[in-house]
């Protein structure tokens, strides 16, 4: 059997994976992601550099739009067999999947008024890259598994599904191949959580893999310690409400809408910070939290005590879920200090769109982010100190008090990725660090390769490697 792998994203760059592994006749496609960078954006519209209906499986790390986002266009242009996944990750994967084609939609009926207003034209076709019927035939392929599960892809080709800790259902996966006489096992790592994160259990841990793909989002920072963050969270909200100021929160409707609910609901609970309204003004996060409560095995030994005493964390007075746009629309009008949790997480659709336009240039406010902004959103540019910044075609100064909160990232650091790959007894054939940007996946390589002495690459997009 020839083994090979093609790296068709998340090579050089954090979002859109998607890597292709070709045993002799059969094709396994894992994750099929959306690029969310914006210099890279229009590769969600190339053809695919393999057939899709030449594709034997997908197999699914997560439900993140930049692991998930281009399944339907891929089941749109002719693939039809299996997508393999966890249980939670296929129940959410369709919530987001369904939810992306609608923010393509409503975004493209508004670029387009706005571009006949300018008269002027777009570099993409005026039609979603999607729609919520593709969406659906999507979902009738998800074929999903549990847990170390194991799930026969042919002759010779076996998978297994282990929990990432990253969010929830997320998963490593784990690839077994038989290679004339031999056996060769290549380690998807997913998006590699963090130990001691409330909610989720932590990530599994491996003694051997023969190739290892590892993320590298972080791969060349550190993580404020995730027992910073009630300090940090209790800090900003104290600094915001003596200004009279409102709190926005873009955040990533999976995990960590989640997340801030649980450290919020912690401090009310503590007297640490005033009663105040919170608003989750997100249709998707509220239906992903309703998921969370089909799945209790998958919470952390903390997080099962709480609900098993009848405390969801999750759930609290003052807390309200803003489901329409009428109730979206009505948050401006709420007087006093509030907090508004809305996505997307890295402000690029979705309803903290209009939050940012209504807070951001008055220096009462304060916009907090808690998660990973990729280079080319508008939260990056936020983040990163950009005086102006464009949202829905206008330009808004910056004057919100700008914070971020690193202790809230799902993603391991460098030295927690570290710790994480110390378990792997055997030296690896090859480590391939992906998911990140060309710096931190650089020096994460180097760093690598001077710790455990191993093979590392940092893999170029569309470049092949054989599997020996």
């Amino acid at each position: 059997m020839h083994c090979s792998i093609e790296f068709f994203g998340a090579a050089g760059n954090v979002t859109g994976s998607c890597f292709l592994i070709k045993a002799d006749e059969r094709k396994i496609l894992v994750d099929c992601g959306l690029y969310q960078e914006r210099e890279l954006q229009k590769r969600n519209w190339d053809k695919f550099p393999v057939q899709p209906e030449s594709i034997d499986a997908v197999l699914l790390t997560h439900a993140h739009l930049d692991h998930c986002g281009r399944l339907p266009k891929l089941v749109k242009e002719g693939y039809s067999g299996p997508i393999y996944t966890t249980h939670a990750t296929g129940e959410i994967a369709g919530i987001v999947m369904l939810d992306s084609a609608h923010i393509q939609e409503e975004d493209l009926k508004y670029k387009q008024k706005r571009h006949r207003r300018e008269n002027r034209t777009s570099p993409y076709p005026y039609e979603p890259l999607y729609d919520s019927e593709d969406c659906e035939e999507t979902i009738k392929l998800l074929s999903t598994v549990d847990y170390l599960e194991e799930v026969d892809l042919g002759p010779g080709i076996r998978a297994t599904f282990h929990d990432a800790g990253h969010i929830f259902g997320s998963s490593m996966i784990k690839l077994e191949l038989d290679l004339n006489g031999t056996s060769r096992s290549i380690l998807f790592s997913g998006d590699v959580g963090r130990d001691n994160l409330p909610i989720l259990r932590d990530p599994t841990r491996f003694k051997q893999a023969d190739y290892i793909l590892v993320e590298s989002t972080y791969g060349d920072r550190l993580h404020e310690p995730p027992r910073s963050i009630p300090d940090d969270l209790e800090e900003v909200v104290r600094n915001t409400v003596e200004r009279g100021g409102n709190i926005i929160i873009p955040s990533f409707a999976i995990e960590r809408t989640q997340e801030v609910l649980y450290h919020l609901n912690t401090l009310f609970t503590a007297n640490r910070i005033p009663d105040l309204p919170v608003f989750v003004d997100s249709p998707m996060a509220i239906r992903v939290t309703e998921v969370f409560s089909n799945h209790p095995e998958l919470f952390d030994k903390e997080m099962s005590e709480r609900i098993s005493n009848g405390q969801n964390p999750c759930d609290f007075d003052g807390l309200t879920m803003s489901r329409t746009v009428a109730e979206s629309k009505a948050i401006a009008n709420v007087p006093g200090t509030a907090i508004i949790i809305a996505g997307s997480g890295m402000c690029n659709g979705g309803r903290v769109k209009h939050h940012l336009k209504a807070n951001i240039s008055d220096p009462k406010n304060t916009i907090l982010f808690v998660g990973y902004q990729a280079v080319g959103t508008l939260g990056r540019h936020i983040v990163t100190g950009s005086e102006k910044v464009r949202i829905h075609g206008e330009e808004y100064a910056v004057r919100a008090d700008i914070v971020q909160i690193t202790g809230f990232s799902a993603h391991a650091d460098k030295d927690e990725l570290t710790d994480w790959l110390s378990s792997i007894e055997n030296k690896p054939r090859k480590v391939f660090v992906v998911h990140g940007e060309n710096k931190p996946a650089t020096k994460f390589s180097q760093h690598l390769d001077q710790h455990f002495g191993w093979d590392v690459e940092v893999p170029a997009y569309e470049e092949v490697f054989d599997i020996d």
